[in-house]
């Protein structure tokens, strides 16, 4: 009788997928294109936008998530003490920068080292190249990007939009970066429909204020959707060890294994292949660099 019960309850559950986070209430599109607000049951938190979920539906647009389905990738940053989910099935994390408000190297390098210990295909975004003069600077800094094999696209969302279209194809994107990079105005070019509160940039701060207080995904075409999040400031590696950090940083990779002592960190030890390396300009001191931010840090803060 129990076991009959049990199959009832799962033959009432519905499918879909999480299209909007509001921090504890999610916003789940059924594969028939309907709307339910939910809750997820119990205590039990950790869903993400982009999530496929089951849900228990508790009137005519209210339910419950009662379980997530498997991911195929999961994005989320750390710190010592929490854990921030950013996307959930992810294959594709667009990186957007631009040279006003001028962007942080080192945020770069971690949402890049988050693309490679999760396996998702990383495209840098310039945007703002209608900025012609500050632009020039902010590709000069990215060509070291370019030069370790990523992917970096010039664009003027609110002017052009359309060099960024065929990056999109097939790919569920989310769009990272800190605040005032225009990743709203991207989505704003895409999908004009969508209205998104583009930023306001304070030149005094050269940062931007947050307008995004969610995350959201948006539905490009039946094969291709783009998750919008919130403006990082930070992007916490904490849930890296050492020895995933080291292989995150791609161009390390063909000198790991070499060093005198195994547990080597690459930062002053002996018969290091990396600092070797280094002294010889195989790699780059910027991201050696930030690779010792990152291990110094205890991987927990920008």
């Amino acid at each position: 009788m129990h076991k009959q019960s049990n199959k009832k309850n799962q033959d009432t559950l519905l499918e879909g997928q999480v299209v909007a986070n509001y921090g504890r209430r999610y916003e789940v599109e059924l594969d028939s294109g309907k709307l339910i607000s939910c809750v997820m049951r119990g205590k039990k938190g950790g869903v993400a936008c982009g999530d496929r979920v089951f849900i228990t539906p508790s009137g005519t647009e209210q339910g419950a998530i009662e379980r997530i389905a498997p991911r195929a990738s999961l994005l989320y940053r750390s710190d010592t003490f929490h854990t921030k989910i950013i996307a959930a099935n992810v294959t594709q994390i667009i990186i957007v920068a631009a040279a006003v408000p001028s962007f942080y190297e080192e945020l770069l390098n971690r949402c890049l080292a988050a693309a490679e210990a999760n396996n998702i295909k990383a495209l840098i975004v310039l945007n703002k190249c209608d900025l012609s003069e500050e632009s020039k600077q902010a590709l000069n800094n990215l060509q070291l990007y370019r030069d370790l094999g990523y992917e970096v696209l010039q664009l003027s969302a609110k002017q052009d939009i359309s060099p960024l279209k065929p990056y999109l194809k097939g790919h569920t994107s989310v769009l990272v970066g800190q605040s005032g990079m225009g990743k709203s105005s991207i989505i704003n070019a895409l999908l004009p429909e969508a209205r998104v509160v583009t930023a306001e940039i304070s030149e005094a701060l050269d940062s931007g204020r947050h307008t995004t207080t969610h995350t959201r995904l948006y539905h490009l075409d039946e094969q291709s959707q783009i998750i919008d999040s919130p403006g990082l400031q930070e992007f916490g590696l904490h849930h890296l060890s050492p020895t995933e950090i080291d292989h995150a940083f791609i161009e390390f990779r063909p000198y790991l294994g070499h060093c005198k002592f195994n547990n080597c960190l690459h930062i002053s030890e002996p018969g290091c292949a990396l600092l070797e390396a280094l002294e010889k300009c195989e790699i780059s001191k910027r991201r050696i660099s930030a690779y010792h931010k990152l291990i110094h840090a205890g991987h927990s803060r920008l």
